[in-house]
């Protein structure tokens, strides 16, 4: 366990339900994301996309559900978007902080995730990096397949290095290096989080990583041993990336990074995970 006030935890409703089928009520996402809000454990949520209904039938709501937010000072939110025209939507709103961009170094998944190549999609980030240059509004990116992947493509941590170089140019200090389909052992986060800290201590670069329950505090140590400071999960570690293997692989739980971190206490963490069965019930 560490204490360590300085890091930022993430908790992401969004990646956690966007692959149930079945669609979850307007009110009872938004309630569950004022739980999450007023607890107050969590510094972002990640609340909801503006990507195409087609694509992720579950977000479509994602704007009725922000009217039904309510908002805090002290938690910031984050959208997911996924081309210009989702940065237009997601700018258009105050209550959201970060606009976060999946940006994959694997040719194959960038197709499957966005339709496009990594060239493509890296004009299309340099585009929406213009759109949401604001005060009051940052570009995360989230780097995919930062730990390897499973198609085939090739992989290194100096590929890793040289994209967060590449996209930092544009003035993006916000990056997440994202473990969509559960490749990475710890030794290799550990390794992949040395290298790009070193490189550019002036970013903040998180962790998003898909796991069993059974590895999830050797990675949770593993990346802040590294000198991760920024760490996505979702409650009772549920989710994974529709857009990834047909096996969905859940996400770090977060009731792991509260307790790795020493934040919150058991009856606080029971009733969001109580909040949290009730949204998909």
């Amino acid at each position: 366990m560490y204490n360590n006030n300085e890091v930022t935890l993430v908790d992401c409703p969004r990646d956690a339900i966007q692959g149930i089928h079945a669609f979850i009520d307007t009110t009872k996402k938004a309630t569950h994301i004022n739980n999450l809000i007023k607890s107050e454990l969590f510094d972002w949520i990640d609340f909801g996309s503006f990507v195409s209904p087609k694509a992720v039938p579950q977000m479509a709501d994602t704007a009725e559900v922000l009217e039904l937010i309510e908002p805090s000072e002290n938690v910031k939110l984050l959208a997911i978007i996924a081309n210009e025209r989702g940065a237009e939507s997601a700018v258009s709103f105050d209550k959201i902080t970060y606009l976060g961009y999946p940006f994959s170094i694997s040719e194959e998944f960038q197709k499957r995730n966005t339709n496009t190549g990594i060239e493509e999609s890296f004009q299309r980030l340099q585009r929406i990096n213009d759109i949401v240059k604001s005060p009051s509004k940052e570009a995360v990116v989230y780097i995919s397949m930062g730990f390897g992947n499973p198609y085939g493509d090739v992989w290194s941590e100096q590929l890793v290095i040289d994209w967060i170089g590449k996209i930092a140019k544009l003035g993006v200090t916000e990056f997440s290096l994202a473990d969509t389909t559960s490749e990475a052992t710890p030794e290799k986060i550990k390794a992949v989080f040395e290298h790009s800290s070193r490189a550019f201590p002036d970013l903040n670069i998180g962790v998003h990583l898909h796991s069993t329950k059974t590895d999830s505090m050797a990675k949770i140590k593993a990346a802040y041993e590294g000198g991760c400071k920024k760490f996505d999960g979702a409650l009772l570690g549920y989710g994974g990336c529709p857009f990834a293997k047909d096996d969905l692989t859940g996400n770090i739980p977060s009731e792991d990074l509260l307790f790795f971190f020493d934040r919150g206490n058991a009856e606080t963490i029971y009733e969001l995970q109580e909040s949290f069965r009730n949204l998909i019930s």
